[in-house]
């Protein structure tokens, strides 16, 4: 196993750049251990929906989670409000850093991690393969 982090500074979409962090590390197969940061803007899908749901504000990241490969990435964030309302779904492109976004990555050097299309979802799922 390794562990790696980055920082992301102001202006850097959140989803973007872990997926080219992944890229960068060549990332087979990686989890969100830990993000402290905040955002100026958000875009996530909630359960059941095709589109996204954006807004603009102050925001802090209350959790960040799930999956990230060179293949691809599956993220669920929740942030919260200047007033502690929570809302929270899958990533999407549009989450905007605020000032800072401080995330730790643990890699599996066992596992390789990809995305196929399920047949019973309709969504590109995590596919996991163990190497021998």
């Amino acid at each position: 196993m390794a562990i790696h982090a980055t920082r992301l500074k102001p202006g850097q979409d959140l989803k973007i750049a872990l997926q080219e962090f992944a890229s960068h590390k060549n990332i087979r197969a990686g989890w969100v251990m830990s993000c402290a940061g905040s955002l100026t803007s958000y875009c996530l899908r909630f359960a059941n929906q095709q589109s996204g749901n954006a807004g603009k504000g102050f925001f802090e990241i209350i959790s960040l989670s799930g999956t990230i490969s060179i293949d691809g990435c599956h993220l669920h964030i929740a942030i919260a409000d200047g007033n502690g309302v929570l809302k929270g779904g899958h990533l999407l492109e549009g989450c905007i850093v605020y000032t800072t976004a401080e995330i730790i990555v643990g890699e599996s050097h066992d596992l390789v991690f990809t995305r196929g299309y399920d047949d019973k979802t309709g969504w590109n799922e995590l596919q996991i393969k163990k190497i021998e």
